[in-house]
């Protein structure tokens, strides 16, 4: 049996396992009792969590809430709109659609940590909603459908599949030709780092037609780890980039400092930070959610002309009619038809031409 495995073989989903890593307040317990949620981190992740502190960034994502009872602004069924599920075109229940090119690919519901922020949290956590996974369903799909081109495999966590099975679903995706890319979504490595193994990465590596990228799910600066390192390296030896797609998480995420720590650290780990998604409307998230400006407002005060531009990720909402860039506005100042009037982060100001067309 692989690390991984082991790591999954123990994984932390029961109370008595969750007391040998922190001491679980009466809230917690209350929570974890009397919800039929599903719950659960890896036994490695876990143990980054504070033991005394309930408000511990990684505690908080990985333990229920009695506060996911609140359900003021959550959107029902939101994953149907979301995924544009209730259309008039055919698709199997493991492929949403956003987009003419490209589309997700949901190959499972299991996942190494159920986050408690997690936007299909209806078919992942709470498992009100049933999809029917069918891998073969989906391949026949995509192979009939010439337009699109990328390929975004995604779960649950498709990395908790068998390598055979990566390695079959990856040659499958590949003999098409219309295919030109295949994207995971995976946050195996930043709560399970030892998924990336020697099996996997003969599975992962070459130069091929059809590129393999990676994007995983890191919110906070504490999550990252020298195993965390090390497995990204690995990926990168085998020619696959990681990116990151961080949620934006009020008391977790949501202050200057955390969360330019957080970009600059990734980089530190070759991870290119990517997306910061605005905390979805799913039910019962609400307690995680900002003001929709504060992600803007964060890049503005923390990221841009601070640190590195490599540090800066896109901030964007994702839609039912697919991803909106909300980035801060401040820069154009105003124009007129000689200049315009730049700002920068310090709110210097500067004139620029205006070229006319």
């Amino acid at each position: 049996m692989d690390l991984w495995q082991e790591q999954m073989r123990y994984h932390v989903n029961t109370l008595e396992k969750l007391k040998t890593y922190i001491n679980v307040t009466d809230r917690e317990e209350r929570a974890i009792t009397e919800m039929p949620t599903r719950w659960g981190t890896t036994p490695y992740f876990a143990a980054l969590m504070g033991r005394d502190d309930p408000d511990c960034p990684i505690r908080r994502q990985v333990v229920p809430s009695i506060q996911e009872r609140e359900n003021t602004y959550g959107v029902p069924n939101y994953l149907i709109w979301k995924e544009n599920r209730d259309t008039s075109e055919i698709r199997p229940d493991c492929i949403a659609r956003q987009y003419i090119d490209r589309v997700a690919f949901t190959v499972s519901d299991a996942c190494a940590i159920y986050c408690r922020h997690c936007f299909r949290k209806e078919l992942v956590v709470d498992r009100d909603l049933q999809l029917r996974f069918d891998v073969e369903e989906g391949l026949k799909w995509i192979r009939e459908h010439p337009e699109v081109r990328d390929v975004l495999i995604t779960g649950g966590d498709p990395f908790l599949f068998s390598d055979e099975k990566l390695d079959y679903l990856i040659r499958k995706l590949r003999e098409m030709p219309h295919l030109q890319m295949i994207r995971f979504g995976t946050r195996t490595p930043i709560v399970l780092p030892q998924r990336v193994t020697e099996g996997l990465k003969k599975v992962l590596a070459g130069r091929h037609r059809v590129p393999i990228w990676i994007n995983t799910q890191c919110n906070h600066p504490k999550e990252i780890t020298e195993q965390t390192a090390q497995a990204v390296y690995d990926l990168l030896t085998c020619g696959v980039n990681v990116g990151n797609q961080a949620v934006l998480l009020k008391g977790i995420n949501d202050d200057p400092a955390t969360f330019r720590e957080l970009h600059q650290k990734l980089l530190t780990v070759r991870i290119r930070p990517y997306y910061v998604f605005y905390c979805e409307p799913a039910p019962g998230i609400d307690h995680f959610r900002t003001p929709v400006e504060k992600g803007a407002e964060l890049i503005r005060d923390a990221i841009r002309g601070h640190t590195t531009g490599l540090a800066q990720p896109m901030y964007v909402i994702a839609t039912n009619i697919g991803k909106i860039p909300l980035m801060p506005d401040y820069y154009i100042q105003g124009k007129d038809e000689k200049e315009y009037t730049l700002r920068n982060y310090q709110g210097k100001t500067t004139q620029w031409p205006n070229i006319p067309e």
